[in-house]
């Protein structure tokens, strides 16, 4: 059996991504655009709703009594390390502590 471990913070981005950092300090990002056609996310689906991703009960959640199972985010994340070189972050997109600045991936 799987260990369960809850999310601590998380920060959602214009591009359905979510950067995500576990109870265990790992930081890994999850990529939400596959879901994003399907119930209940599909409700999120454009809107400013999906950046009001907030941690309670151990996962991310959103307005409207949706979330989504810790181990669904825990199992399908990758590394923060390996995500930072396959992706780039929206000029508009804030910045949070002990995630990547906005921009291009540093070399």
């Amino acid at each position: 059996m799987a260990i369960l471990l809850d999310v601590v913070s998380v920060r959602a981005t214009r591009d359905y991504m979510l950067y995500l950092e576990f109870e265990n300090g790992e930081k890994k990002m999850f990529d939400m655009t596959s879901l994003m056609d399907k119930r209940p996310f599909v409700r999120l689906k454009g809107s400013p709703l999906f950046l009001a991703a907030r941690v309670a009960y151990g996962t991310v959640c959103w307005p409207g009594n949706i979330d989504i199972a810790p181990e669904t985010l825990y199992d399908l994340s990758v590394p923060l390390i390996e995500a930072e070189s396959s992706i780039r972050l929206q000029p508009s997109d804030t910045h949070l502590p002990g995630f990547p600045e906005t921009g291009a991936p540093k070399a």
